[in-house]
């Protein structure tokens, strides 16, 4: 199919065969599972993954794709296609049971947001397996300590645990991408790694203590904390947000709601 890619979008077509093999190969999708592909485009991994299982959910923006789509998929089997945004879909309107499984090729200037609104439906999902840039990935599955290190890290570690598979080089893509990418797969917790007493309010505190990464805890933390009560947590105030791992974060936010109530 002759498509011309749309920048409003974030169109990059995935065309490497062998790629697209790897991709596959990493989901491994089986017959009777409850396949779900965010933005299939042009329907490169669509197919394949098709074949493997008989019977998926695709949700694509662009509706000019989905007579296409369509007409490639009748012979390999049953493809559901819901023409909509994906960060405004609804996912408890698909079946719950089999959970969930996410794939796609996620439109990199929108890949935080949709990662997030995936995060709403954590405890109906299996596994998720996204192409995004290499850069948010490394920020996915960052450590304390780590440049890469921050916002990102800590909420999407709060849900899943992060799992970088393979990077995919700009010519894999039709447009090719100006920066490098790579495949991810999430696995969310059956129960949190922490305990938070209300996830709204750790939220906002990590966003807070980000906000300010070039401060120290003391001071990012001052609308919340005092400093005698960051020690009294077992926490240096004198570090930095980076320092801090996910533990630590939920035992501010966990003292600090209290102190608040």
């Amino acid at each position: 199919m002759q498509h011309r890619a749309k920048k409003r979008f974030g169109q990059n077509f995935l065309h490497d065969k062998s790629i697209i093999g790897r991709i596959v190969s990493s989901i491994n999708p089986q017959p009777g599972e409850n396949i779900v592909e965010i933005g299939p485009g042009l329907g490169a991994m669509t197919i394949p993954v098709l074949d493997c299982c008989k019977k998926m959910t695709a949700i694509e923006l662009d509706r000019t794709l989905i007579e296409n789509l369509e007409k490639m998929s009748a012979s390999i089997g049953e493809l559901s296609l819901q023409q909509g945004d994906a960060l405004k879909f609804d996912f408890s309107e698909l079946p719950s049971e089999p959970k969930l499984r996410l794939i796609g090729n996620l439109p990199y200037n929108i890949s935080t947001p949709l990662l997030f609104h995936f995060m709403k439906w954590a405890d109906q999902i299996q596994d998720m397996h996204f192409m995004l840039q290499k850069e948010v990935v490394q920020r996915m599955a960052a450590g304390p300590g780590s440049k890469t290190y921050g916002r990102l890290s800590i909420m999407v570690q709060y849900y899943c645990q992060v799992v970088p598979l393979f990077e995919v080089h700009p010519g894999a893509f039709n447009p090719p991408p100006k920066v490098d990418s790579a495949i991810v797969r999430l696995i969310p917790h059956v129960q949190p790694p922490v305990k938070v007493d209300d996830f709204k309010f750790f939220a906002e505190l990590v966003t807070s203590a980000f906000n300010a990464r070039r401060k120290t805890i003391r001071n990012s933390m001052k609308k919340y904390l005092t400093e005698e009560q960051i020690q009294g947590i077992g926490i240096d105030p004198q570090v930095r947000p980076e320092q801090l791992g996910l533990a630590q974060f939920a035992d501010l936010a966990n003292a600090a709601l209290e102190l608040k109530e």
